[in-house]
């Protein structure tokens, strides 16, 4: 995915790799996505950086005082988390931005492992249906929850279980959902007010 290069970016070097997780390692709030952008997070190596879903994102953080700064446009642009760390459900840009249920198997690893290294943490911010998904199943494995029913997603929406961080659902920033108005700043503000509020 990294030869495909955007007309603005042809001069660039994509990073073209997994991307990891990145924040602050003592954060209390964890956001999850779903995966790279092809031309934002593919490119410069960092979650959320460099397309317009992050330019939603960190304008919330940064609001809410989870970000130093409200645009990410590379990894060395400055940007620190503040009690946040950001993931990723599938650390690779997948085929028609639809990741296959094998995908999402095969990182869903390195998910936990971070979520290991993340001792502090009391709330997931899920960005989507997937993200939201892979949030309880992350949680229920790790604190030995059983989840029947099976929480629905809809933004907004607080899971809490037992011993475990609360899970806050929101509309992902994808431009399908901002230009539409299906997602609003002030609704992902107060989603991640939210979070924060567990946080």
């Amino acid at each position: 995915m990294a030869r495909d290069k955007r007309r603005a970016y042809r001069d660039q070097e994509y990073w073209g790799r997994p991307v990891p997780g990145f924040g602050d390692p003592r954060a209390c709030v964890l956001v999850l996505g779903l995966a790279p952008g092809a031309h934002g997070a593919n490119r410069t190596g960092r979650a959320f950086t460099g397309d317009s879903s992050g330019d939603w994102l960190y304008r919330a953080l940064h609001r809410a005082g989870l970000a130093s700064q409200a645009r990410a446009t590379r990894r060395d642009d400055g940007l620190e988390l503040r009690d946040c760390w950001i993931s990723l459900v599938v650390r690779c840009v997948p085929p028609g931005n639809r990741p296959a249920r094998q995908e999402i198997a095969d990182c869903e690893r390195y998910l936990l492992r971070e979520y290991d290294l993340l001792p502090r943490l009391r709330s997931v911010l899920a960005l989507g249906r997937v993200a939201f998904d892979a949030a309880l199943r992350l949680v229920a494995a790790r604190h030995g929850i059983a989840l029947r029913p099976k929480p629905a997603f809809a933004h907004g929406a607080v899971v809490e279980l037992p011993g475990a961080p609360r899970i806050v659902a929101s509309y992902h920033p994808s431009r399908q959902n901002t230009n539409t108005g299906v997602l609003t700043e002030e609704m992902l503000d107060r989603a991640v007010a939210l979070a924060k509020a567990f946080g």
